[in-house]
Order: C-alpha cells, then sequence, then structure tokens
C-alpha cells in the first residue's frame, strides 16, 4: 500500500502552501483521484488519519472526488468512460483511443484558518 506514502508527501505540500498563507491548521482537504490510476481512494480513507496525525492537518475531514477514466475515440470523436466499455469505442468498436482523463491525482483545494 503506497497510499500512506502518498499522504505523507500530501500533508507535506499543503502544510508548505499553508504556512505561505499564513494558516495554522486545515479543516478540510479535498482530493482527486483518476478512475483508473494507481491510488485506490478507499486506501486513502483507511490511511489519511495516520498520515495527518501531529500536522496541520491533524482532525481535518477529507473528500476524494473520483475523475472518471474517459477516452476519445481516434476514428469518430466519441468520448466515453474507457473502464465500462474495455477501451473499444461504444459509438464505431474502434480500439483506436486516447486517454482523456483518469489518471489524475491532484490536491484539488484545502481549507483552514
Amino acid at each position: 500500500m503506497h497510499e500512506l506514502s502518498i499522504m505523507m508527501e500530501v500533508v507535506k505540500t499543503v502544510e508548505e502552501e499553508a504556512r505561505k498563507n499564513n494558516l495554522t491548521k486545515i479543516k478540510t482537504l479535498t482530493l482527486q483521484v483518476g478512475e483508473i490510476s494507481s491510488v485506490v481512494p478507499e486506501y486513502i480513507k483507511d490511511c489519511y488519519e495516520a498520515a495527518f496525525k501531529e500536522t496541520m492537518l491533524e482532525g481535518a475531514a477529507i473528500e476524494i472526488e473520483v475523475i472518471p477514466a474517459e477516452a476519445k475515440c481516434a476514428e469518430c470523436g466519441n468520448v466515453f468512460n474507457i473502464k465500462k466499455t474495455k477501451a473499444i469505442c461504444p459509438r464505431c468498436g474502434s480500439r483506436e483511443v486516447r486517454l482523456i482523463t483518469g489518471r489524475e491525482f491532484m490536491i484539488k483545494e484545502a481549507s483552514g484558518e
């Protein structure tokens, strides 16, 4: 489970930005996780309290937004969820697709005082 080390890096990044903005406590953190990224949202939920312990984020609420895995068909231009169709365009049946979203992992926002 690499999510704990990822969350420790998130804490480091959020704390650096918080200090720049004269914040001393983070109350909420929102992350965006791609549907087919290597980060598992359930594992983040399992480990975030350990990563937040004794930091500005201790006690903070966490929200995880899952970004759908979308692709665009090179043949017909259709945009569709690649996970649901197993990388086959549902409109024309082509396998020539380009991933648009779904592998992201981002800090969307953090609010504090």
